[in-house]
């Protein structure tokens, strides 16, 4: 379901302007730009990052997020570096575009079909397309200078130069060029990246308004890489701050959560249940890796102040769509896991999500946003910017975000999928509001109550209080794990209606399994109601925007909008 749109205490001409949009969002075309509106689209992603590490990135927050919208509660479908990297090209989870690991036979570069993403799509409705820097995991194993489908414009990162943030090699439009033989800071990884996405943007500024562009920088950074560095930890591998900023941070003491080194993991699955408690020496090995992965992202926040000027420079920076993201969390000591991700903790799963387009008048500035997002829908959000022309070769799984970022009070009412790759460490897991479900392959199961648990001490699965909770997310869960489409957004069944007689308009709202009910017209609240029939009576002058706020069984949440006419 394509959002609709936000309910304002206005004139009734706004009103019925608003009304007009919010009539046709039902249609997947109706979220989509005119051709003539065609923003660029800029893509910064980074390796491994949590959302706690958005601390070191005050550029990002500020010419970003305090532009546009920061969307707090955003979600790794997979958290590994090429599902997620899959399903940011495609819009689908990745038992749907078959990308499941980060080597084969169940993932890597080659299980994708690069005759169908989103570079493809883009390019095919007249999009300049460009790559810089990390593609999917094994890329140029087989072939150097290959170049997927879709690309106008290639700079990819050749594994495994890939992780050396000096000596690495890219394939740049099918010749090789290899940086940094030697440790330099004038071609240190993520200042390169910098440069070469400054001069493309220089470049494309001549096609200003003629021919949009759409490019993935992907940086490195602050993954893991090379050389080892004295003082590095033993048994741990650590990113390379840029000398700039190397131990700028030293002495910041590590946070410590309550998670941190949990002490009780009896509640936790087996994986979790063999970790030992961390030694001294191991906490301090956190610490060091803790500490360089930030100094490493300090570096990508002035490559994003650097592009973000040069945007700004060359008159491109309102029609640029810019979207900042990672593909993954990381564990710092949380639940004892040391470093990694793959699991389906917060550290792992939780992203940052913010994003600009100050081009669009329709989209409001400095805000934050609550509802659920997850990057399947990143490629549908921005497919929806890029207009009628750009048209999915597959099908969707995620939603257009631009109803949600115009509108705070928007709830698709959907759940999220989270997994991991095939095998014995396999989890299926339901992600809702309040909740997350886990179902292992060994039998495992956890159930954390987040409103009251949002470390995740204390799995609730084995609480009889919660088996009612436990069959409902047990019943999305499975839905889930074979969705495609529309299947994967499926919302509860609710209806709004709505009679005039008069000035008056009584709604009413039907459906299985609902709590509460709250009712507004013009985002003015008018009643809630918590037994059945949910009902609202409200004056109603001219043409007026009315939503109810559905409220049901399992942690579910929906908005129902209609268009109401009062005398």
């Amino acid at each position: 379901m394509r959002g609709r749109h936000k309910l304002g205490l206005a004139s009734a001409v706004l009103t019925v302007a608003l009304v007009g949009v919010i009539a046709t969002t039902e249609s997947r075309g109706s979220t989509r730009a005119p051709v003539t509106a065609r923003p660029n689209i800029l893509v910064l992603e980074t390796d491994d990052q949590t959302l706690a590490e958005m601390a070191v990135l005050p550029s990002v927050r500020r010419l970003i997020g305090a532009e546009g919208v920061t969307f707090d509660n955003n979600f790794d479908s997979f958290s590994l570096c090429c599902p997620s990297r899959a399903t940011l090209l495609t819009g689908q989870y990745s038992h749907n575009n078959g990308v499941r690991s980060n080597k084969e036979p169940y993932g890597g570069y080659y299980k994708l079909d690069s005759t169908n993403t989103l570079a493809v799509w883009l390019q095919d409705g007249g999009y300049y397309t460009v790559h810089l820097g990390k593609y999917l995991n094994g890329y140029g194993t087989r072939d150097k200078t290959e170049i997927p489908p879709g690309w106008s414009e290639w700079h990819g990162a050749v594994d495994p130069s890939t992780y050396r943030y000096y000596g690495y090699t890219l394939n740049e439009d099918g010749v090789l060029h290899t940086y940094c033989s030697r440790p330099e800071p004038s071609c240190y990884q993520t200042d390169l990246y910098r440069d070469k996405a400054d001069a493309i943007i220089r470049s494309r500024a001549a096609t200003a308004g003629v021919q949009p562009w759409f490019m993935w920088v992907a940086f490195l950074a602050n993954h893991s890489g090379a050389p080892h560095e004295a003082g590095d930890p033993a048994h741990m591998n650590t990113p390379v701050p840029p000398p700039r900023y190397k131990n700028v941070l030293a002495g910041t003491p590590l946070p410590r959560p309550p998670g941190f080194d949990e002490a009780d993991v009896s509640d936790k699955p087996a994986r979790i249940r063999f970790l030992k408690r961390m030694t001294p020496r191991q906490i301090a090995a956190v610490q060091e890796n803790w500490q360089q992965r930030r100094e490493t992202l300090m570096a990508v926040d002035d490559a994003v102040a650097s592009i973000v000027e040069t945007l700004r420079e060359t008159g491109q920076l309102d029609q640029t769509l810019i979207l900042f993201t990672s593909d993954n969390g990381f564990f710092h000591g949380e639940h004892r896991v040391r470093q990694g991700k793959v699991l389906l903790y917060e550290p792992s799963i939780r992203v940052p999500l913010l994003m600009r387009w100050t081009g669009n008048k329709t989209l409001p500035r400095g805000v934050h946003r609550k509802q659920l997002t997850m990057n399947i829908d990143y490629a549908e959000t921005m497919l929806a910017a890029a207009g009628e022309t750009a048209r999915p070769g597959r099908v969707q799984d995620g939603i257009s975000l631009l109803p949600l970022w115009r509108d705070a009070g928007k709830e698709p009412g959907r759940d999220l999928l989270v997994d991991n790759q095939p095998g014995p460490g396999h989890f299926n897991a339901i992600r809702t509001r309040n909740y997350i479900y886990a179902e292992h392959a060994n039998g495992d199961r956890e159930l954390y109550d987040l409103r009251k648990d949002p470390y995740e001490l204390r799995s609730q699965h084995a609480n009889p209080a919660y088996n009612s909770l436990k069959r409902s997310l047990a019943a999305r869960l499975h839905s889930l794990v074979t969705c495609t489409g529309a299947r994967c957004r499926t919302r509860p069944a609710a209806a709004l209606r709505a009679t005039s007689s008069g000035c008056s308009v009584r709604a009413t709202v039907v459906g299985r399994g609902i709590r509460a009910v709250g009712f507004s017209l013009n985002h003015r609240g008018l009643s809630s109601d918590t037994r059945a029939p949910f009902r609202a009576t409200v004056d109603v002058a001219g043409t007026a925007l009315l939503r109810a706020r559905v409220v049901f069984g399992g942690d579910r949440l929906l908005s129902l909008d209609r268009a109401v006419t009062g005398c």
